[in-house]
């Protein structure tokens, strides 16, 4: 389990940019925080230790009923924003998220404290980067697991495509748990681990990573420490 400290952000889009030698780097815009405290998790009221932290705005009038309570509870107000037709609006935050942490990086923040892009990354540090991949739909098992289909030569009639044997007659006489056939592809939670951080911008909440990342633009993804190593003597 990743017990390392982040943020909950929003996936801008992809860009490339250039480092100090001219070399090229294919990267992914995530606005990451600001993020408010919203409740603290304690070994002594709920066997273990996490922060809950909040991202983004929602308008009150969309909020329910539990969640508004769940905010007044715990102090978090609704904050007037101005509208898009320039009338204001009452938001609350949009996104909530338990993050388990050690005893030691949970003491460094209070309910109400805001955590931002600074107090988290750095350049060149690895982190996982956790969201919901873009759904396409029902697939078949081409699409879905590269399968190689059948032979296409004399005599295979309407079997190309197919996915071959899915059980046994006898024993157990039944189609196996798991078993790789047609189904949903993607719209499910998907991790990528020791993904580069290539440049931070505090300025502008924003965290440039190497690569890629789940989902689509505007999707919501969650950045932690890397919990794994990569390459000799490198730690997240």
């Amino acid at each position: 389990m990743n017990s390392n400290l982040g943020l909950i952000g929003k996936k801008l889009g992809c860009t490339q940019i250039f480092d100090a030698n001219g070399n090229v780097a294919r990267v992914t815009v995530i606005e990451a925080g600001p993020c408010l405290v919203v409740r603290k998790r304690s070994v002594e009221n709920d066997g273990y230790v996490a922060i809950q932290v909040a991202f983004g705005e929602k308008p009150a009038r969309l909020v329910n009923k539990p969640a508004t309570g769940h905010f007044t509870k715990n102090g978090v107000a609704a904050r007037t924003v101005q509208g898009k037709k320039g009338k204001d609006v009452e938001v609350f935050p949009r996104t909530l998220k338990e993050l388990r942490l050690s005893a030691e990086d949970a003491a460094r923040f209070e309910v109400g404290q805001t955590i931002s892009v600074g107090d988290v990354f750095k350049e060149g540090q690895l982190v996982d980067v956790t969201g919901t991949s873009k759904g396409r739909g029902f697939a078949g098992v081409f699409k879905r697991y590269h399968f190689a289909g059948f032979v296409s030569t004399h005599g295979t009639h309407e079997y190309f495509r197919h996915g071959g044997s899915i059980g046994t007659n006898m024993t157990p006489g039944r189609t196996l748990p798991g078993k790789k056939m047609p189904g949903q592809l993607g719209n499910s939670r998907s991790t990528l681990q020791n993904i580069k951080v290539v440049k931070v911008l505090p300025e502008e909440n924003l965290v440039l990573i190497e690569g890629s990342a789940p989902g689509g633009e505007n999707g919501i993804v969650t950045l932690r420490g890397a919990v794994k190593r990569r390459g000799k003597g490198v730690k997240a």
